[in-house]
């Protein structure tokens, strides 16, 4: 047990910041980290002996998240005017963030998963595919679609640059 506490310990604001990222609020992140441990939780002992344990958990928070966007109801929409003021949140509410936020919220969950794999854990295309399950002429096209958009946003233009998209 102590190897699992020492994980997460390690691993478990990596996790949760990946998550908000895909998620796109820090609600459905705690609860996605936490579906995503429990599972990591009952197979610990084969998890950690594979090569790299934090790349293998990675990719189930990946498969639970992309799982629980193909189960949601495709009638839901999000809706630019909230009900009430939200509270601040741990990454702040800078208007580049806040536009960032919106503009990821926007994509297609795997377009998603590739952007905050690829821009903000830094991983490779060849580890982003694997972690994704799929190949890497995939996530090129994935990351070249989502970088499109994501460019076309007004409140992103200049924080987008040309490398961003390989």
């Amino acid at each position: 047990m102590g190897d699992f506490e020492q994980f997460v310990t390690e691993q478990g604001r990596a996790l949760l910041r990946t998550a908000w990222l895909l998620t796109g609020d820090w609600a459905g992140a705690e609860d996605l980290v936490q579906t995503t441990l429990t599972k990591t939780w009952d197979g610990w002992r084969s998890i950690q002996r594979a090569d790299d344990p934090g790349a293998y958990v990675r990719r189930i928070l990946i498969n639970t998240h992309l799982r629980h966007n193909r189960r949601r109801w495709k009638g839901e929409l999000p809706t630019e005017v909230l009900p009430e003021e939200p509270g601040r949140d741990e990454m702040g509410d800078s208007d580049v963030r806040h536009s960032l936020r919106v503009a990821l919220a926007a994509l297609p969950a795997r377009q998603r998963a590739v952007v905050v794999l690829r821009h903000y854990s830094d991983l490779t295309e060849a580890q982003t595919a694997d972690a994704l399950g799929c190949s890497i002429g995939t996530v090129k096209s994935q990351n070249a679609r989502a970088m499109a958009t994501l460019r076309s946003h007004q409140a992103l233009t200049g924080l987008l640059t040309t490398e961003a998209t390989s």
